[in-house]
C-alpha cells in the first residue's frame, strides 16, 4: 500500500462526510487535503481511542518526533510522507502542524473545562488550526497570514458542531466539552450525560449549545473570500453538512447521548455537491 492509499483510507472513508467534502475540492488539492485529514484522524484516534493516557502520550510524543522529521525531511509515517511529497512548504507549516498537535494533547490534560473561554484554546488548536491548514492546502498557500483569518473561524463552528454530535459518545469516553458553567446553568449534570439521562433541562442545553454552533457555521461560511470560494469547497461543504446535521439532531430532539445521528450518504453527496 502506498501512503496515498493509505491516506485515502484512515481520512475518507465511502460514505463519510469527509469523503464527500473532500471529492469537492479541485483534483490537484486532494492528495495534500487528504494527507492532513488522514493526520487529524491519526492525531483523533491517539487521544480519543487509547483508554491508557500514558500509551496516548507515548503515542503523542512519537507524533512530535515525526513531524520533526517531516520538517526536517526524513519522515517514516505513510501520513507524513504525503505531507512531504505534497506540502509546497513544510517549514512553514511546521508550527501549525505543532499546534495542532498540542491541541489534541490537552485531550491527555483535561476532561472538563469550567467555561467557554477555556474550551475555545482547544477549539482553537484543534478546530481553527486544522481549518486553516487545509485553505492554505487547497490554495497551496505559504504564508500562513493569508487565510488564518477567515479560515481558522470556520474551524472552530465545525468543532463546536461535532462537539454537538458526540456529546454522548464523549461522555462515555470520560470528556465533556460542554462548560460546566453552562451544565450548571441548565442544571445539568457531569452523570446525566454519563448515564443518558434525557430531560427537558439537557433539552435546553443542547438548544443553547446547538445555536452557538449553527450561529458560528453561518458566519464563517458567510465570511469565506468571494474569490476564494472555488477553491475552497471543501470547507464549504463541510460547513454545509455540519448545518444539515444539526437540523437533523434538531428535529430528533437532540437525542444523542445513546447513538450518534448521522445523515445519509445521499444525502450528505447532495448537500456536499450544492454546496459548491
Amino acid at each position: 500500500m502506498n501512503f496515498d492509499e493509505y491516506c485515502q483510507q484512515k481520512a475518507t472513508p465511502p460514505g463519510s462526510s469527509t469523503y464527500y467534502a473532500l471529492r469537492q475540492a479541485p483534483a490537484a488539492s486532494q492528495p495534500l487535503l487528504t494527507a492532513l485529514f488522514a493526520l487529524r484522524r491519526e492525531l483523533e484516534e491517539t487521544v480519543k481511542e487509547i483508554s491508557d493516557p500514558a500509551i496516548g502520550r507515548t503515542k503523542l510524543a512519537w507524533w512530535q518526533n515525526e513531524i520533526a522529521a517531516l520538517a526536517s525531511g526524513s519522515p517514516s509515517h505513510p501520513v507524513s510522507k504525503a505531507l512531504a511529497a505534497y506540502l509546497p512548504d513544510v517549514q512553514a507549516e511546521y508550527p501549525a502542524l505543532q499546534a495542532l498537535l498540542a491541541g489534541f494533547e490537552m485531550d491527555l490534560d483535561q476532561a472538563r473545562y469550567l467555561d467557554y473561554p477555556n474550551l475555545r484554546r482547544y477549539v482553537q488548536s484543534v478546530g481553527g488550526t486544522f481549518a486553516s491548514l487545509v485553505a492554505r492546502a487547497a490554495v497551496k498557500v505559504k504564508d500562513p497570514a493569508q487565510t488564518s483569518g477567515w479560515s481558522a473561524p470556520i474551524g472552530e463552528a465545525l468543532q463546536l458542531a461535532q462537539f454537538v454530535v458526540e456529546t454522548g459518545n464523549d461522555a462515555r469516553h470520560g470528556r465533556i466539552y460542554i462548560p460546566v458553567d453552562e451544565m450548571q446553568r441548565f442544571n445539568v449534570t457531569a452523570a446525566d450525560l454519563i448515564n443518558r439521562k434525557y430531560s427537558d433541562a439537557f433539552t435546553e442545553l443542547m438548544r443553547f449549545e446547538t445555536k452557538r454552533a449553527r450561529d458560528a457555521l453561518h458566519a464563517a461560511r458567510a465570511a469565506i473570500p468571494a474569490n476564494e470560494r472555488r477553491s475552497q469547497r471543501t470547507l464549504a461543504a463541510q460547513a454545509a453538512l455540519a448545518l444539515a446535521l444539526l437540523d437533523e439532531i434538531e428535529r430528533d430532539g437532540y437525542h444523542v447521548l445513546h447513538q450518534r445521528i448521522a445523515l445519509t450518504p445521499i444525502r450528505k453527496l447532495w448537500i456536499a455537491w450544492r454546496a459548491r
